[in-house]
């Protein structure tokens, strides 16, 4: 199949493409020329919000699957709509878990769990994607997927509550600096290694059977921030570990912006039932374990110093909220 993929070289979606490119796929990857495409796909490079510049851009491209990675608001699904309505065999949503009520009326999550997060404008975006694509679906019969990932990371990543796209947190572990977390750190999460992501979506790709279907496509791995810190640190080698714990309220009365990152998904239990997912895709499996995949994070990007995103806001943030809390 000819697989479109609407921002193909990020932290989740570099996996998802490799491993379709794998499996005999033409990939063609849609993005703004940031970041650099593998020779081995089709590299095509426009202007999400200019219509005109998609339409020329994919004018031979011809898509039977197309997957978006990049979708947060309307327009950028009523431009997709516009321009693929009619003319392709799927498209995929990639939307995300925290798009589920929180704090979750029951564990583990199940894709018929209610849609609400009034926490987190993130979320409240991708909810209203999904019921305007479900509209569409409806009325059009436009062949909608729709996928919730949880808090996925690559080599690119070592997830973290504060920002796990940049590589400060694990630093300061690294350097002996403090570090908080939120509560008393015993809140059960759930972490998802790309490559095992990427294997769940593969086999939704194409699959005439999840049309107008949702998934969450997560680890089966449940831990606790506690643990998770400790796996960090285990993996960076630090010697010393100072982890202060802070109340969420505190942390977000301190520092606004970290608001919807913890009342609006990781101050809650985040454990998600798969089986509808090994249902329509049996060869998914929770494979790699946090203790390894950090190991392979760490290890990448002290071999990539140019990716580790270092910064320094990151590091005030911090800073801040623990000065805040010792005073």
């Amino acid at each position: 199949m000819n697989i479109l993929i609407i921002g193909g070289t990020g932290n989740t979606s570099a996996d998802c493409a490799a491993l379709l490119h794998k499996g005999g796929h033409h990939i063609l990857v849609l993005s703004r020329g940031q970041n650099q495409v593998p020779p081995e796909y089709r590299a095509i490079q426009a202007d999400r919000k200019n219509s005109d510049s998609m339409r020329a851009a994919l004018k031979s491209a011809k898509p039977d699957v197309v997957i978006n990675f990049l979708g947060y608001e309307l327009s950028d699904l009523e431009a997709d709509y516009a321009l693929f309505n009619g003319s392709i065999r799927q498209y995929i949503f990639i939307s995300s878990a925290t798009v589920y009520e929180k704090p979750p009326r029951k564990i583990p999550v199940t894709e018929d769990a209610p849609l609400e997060n009034r926490w987190w404008d993130y979320a409240q975006k991708k909810i209203a994607c999904e019921k305007w694509l479900q509209e569409r679906a409806k009325d059009s019969g436009f062949p909608i997927t729709i996928v919730r990932p949880s808090h996925t990371y690559s080599n690119r990543w070592v997830p973290n509550p504060i920002s796990s796209s940049s590589y400060t947190f694990a630093s300061r572990l690294e350097q002996g600096k403090p570090v908080f977390i939120h509560d008393d750190g015993e809140t059960p999460w759930t972490l998802t290694a790309a490559s095992d992501f990427a294997v769940g979506l593969a086999g939704l790709a194409g699959n005439d059977k999840a049309l107008g279907e949702a998934f969450h496509i997560t680890g089966d791995e449940v831990l606790t921030w506690n643990q998770i810190y400790v796996e960090i640190a285990d993996a960076v080698g630090a010697k010393s570990r100072e982890i202060v714990k802070v109340p969420t309220d505190f942390i977000c009365e301190t520092v606004a912006e970290l608001t919807g990152n913890l009342k609006g998904d990781k101050a809650h239990p985040g454990v998600f039932d798969n089986s509808k997912i090994k249902q329509f895709v049996p060869e998914f499996q929770s494979r790699k374990p946090f203790r390894f995949g950090v190991r392979e994070s760490v290890s990448w990007l002290r071999s990539h110093p140019d990716q580790q995103n270092l910064s320094p806001k990151v590091d005030e943030t911090i800073d801040t909220v623990i000065a805040a809390w010792r005073k």
